[in-house]
């Protein structure tokens, strides 16, 4: 899930990919302690987990359900913050053992090691509290990974872990010189790290315009920067700048616009509330905003046919890349302006299949489970009102073209 990168000094680290960074630095902890740990940031969002190969910690009875939860929704509930932080996590500069508290949901023991920087607590790195225990020879070990952890996070927040501003600078700036130079200041908060692969999503509709109610990008692998943006004349989405691996691997993206609309309430549309975009992967930061472009209309084209999924990428959305680009009233062709009426919603439905099959009469009855007769007088009656011919490949064309467009 989380890139991994060369090991590497500790000095140079400040450089690296701070999500492979993490993944590795609590693999390393869990190594250490013989056990699975958690890192997470200070307002308890799952950031990393490392996996040990052990049987016992893989049996489900060994999770309670506060662990379980931290793991499969990436954060904890406010209760359970409250609590964990009464024990005195937020001050402490060494390990803290906590107990378990059955009533509170807490089967097992803890033990926390508290991440700071500087006299800061940035986040805490958890793990299960067994019999016997680490020593606390190794917990001392531990606690000198957390000090790395620490500066990591220290130096992610100052090298553009907000960059809110600067990526919805770009992302509405007008084409030509103001994009020009709202690129060029994304570059500079991102160094050295613009320079690599990159790709935009899009999540849409976003259900709140205030960003801090997304994720952090801490918790979203490989992402750089996000921001809300405009969705048409009255909602939001939201735009997520993903760093990648290569180019042509957009599983980073694809993997924090599931998140995101996890958060979102996305779900199957009919159903479905929001849906994500992917746009092709890019080196560097120049083409970011045809980059925004092709993840919006991704998404609009995921919210228009559940056969592309919750997540589309730009590449799989096919005459979509197409008809996204028109404005929005190119749907309304006059042709087609009475089929698209509710009254003759069954109507529609029969041509668009029927052209989706390529005009293969037997697919299309079969496809939508009736006799090829009743299929003949449809298509005649779409005639009649369109005043089409589905003989003629353009009438064809300008007929699918206008129902497709229709979904979007």
């Amino acid at each position: 899930m989380y890139e991994v990168p060369a090991k590497m000094g500790e000095n140079a680290r400040v450089t690296a990919d701070y999500k492979g960074d993490y993944q590795e630095l609590v693999d390393e902890i869990s190594e250490l302690l013989g056990a699975p740990a958690t890192l997470e940031n200070r307002n308890f969002e799952l950031i990393a987990f490392g996996a040990y190969d052990s049987e016992g910690d893989l049996d489900p009875s060994a999770l309670d359900p506060v662990r379980t939860r931290s793991i499969l929704t990436r954060r904890s509930t406010a209760a359970v913050r409250r609590w964990f932080e009464g024990f005195g996590i937020t001050r402490a500069t060494g390990p803290v053992r906590i107990p378990p508290t059955p009533e509170a949901g807490v089967y097992r023991g803890r033990i926390c090691l508290p991440v700071r920087h500087r006299g800061v607590v940035l986040g805490y790195v958890w793990l299960l509290d067994d019999d016997p225990g680490p020593t606390e020879q190794q917990l001392a070990a531990a606690m000198r990974v957390t000090a790395r952890i620490g500066a990591l996070l220290a130096d992610e927040a100052q090298h553009g872990a907000d960059l809110t501003r600067e990526l919805r600078t770009v992302l509405t700036a007008e084409r030509g010189w103001p994009r020009d130079m709202a690129v060029a200041e994304l570059r500079t908060a991102l160094g050295a790290r613009a320079d690599g692969p990159h790709t935009v999503v899009c999540v849409a509709p976003w259900p709140s315009a205030d960003p801090d109610d997304a994720p952090s990008v801490r918790t979203l692998p490989g992402a750089t920067a996000l921001c809300t943006v405009p969705w048409g004349a009255t909602a939001q989405c939201l735009a997520l700048l993903v760093r990648l691996r290569s180019t042509d691997t957009l599983t980073p993206a694809v993997s924090a616009a599931t998140r995101l609309l996890e958060r979102a309430g996305g779900g199957d549309r009919g159903g479905r509330t929001a849906a994500g975009g992917v746009a092709a992967g890019r080196m560097g930061l120049a083409e970011l905003g045809s980059a925004w472009a092709e993840a919006s209309a991704a998404a609009r084209a995921a919210l228009a046919e559940p056969r592309f999924g919750p997540v589309a990428d730009w590449a799989s959305i096919g005459p979509f890349r197409l008809l996204t680009a028109l404005p929005p009233e190119a749907a309304h062709d006059p042709a087609v302006h009475t089929l698209l009426s509710p009254a003759h919603q069954e109507l529609a439905r029969t041509a668009e299949v029927f052209l989706d099959c390529a005009g293969q009469a037997g697919r299309a009855a079969a496809g939508l489970g009736i006799h090829r007769q009743t299929l003949y007088y449809r298509l005649s009656r779409v005639e009649q009102l369109t005043g089409l011919d589905l003989d003629d490949g353009e009438d064809r064309l300008l007929l699918h073209m206008a129902l497709k467009a229709a979904r979007l």
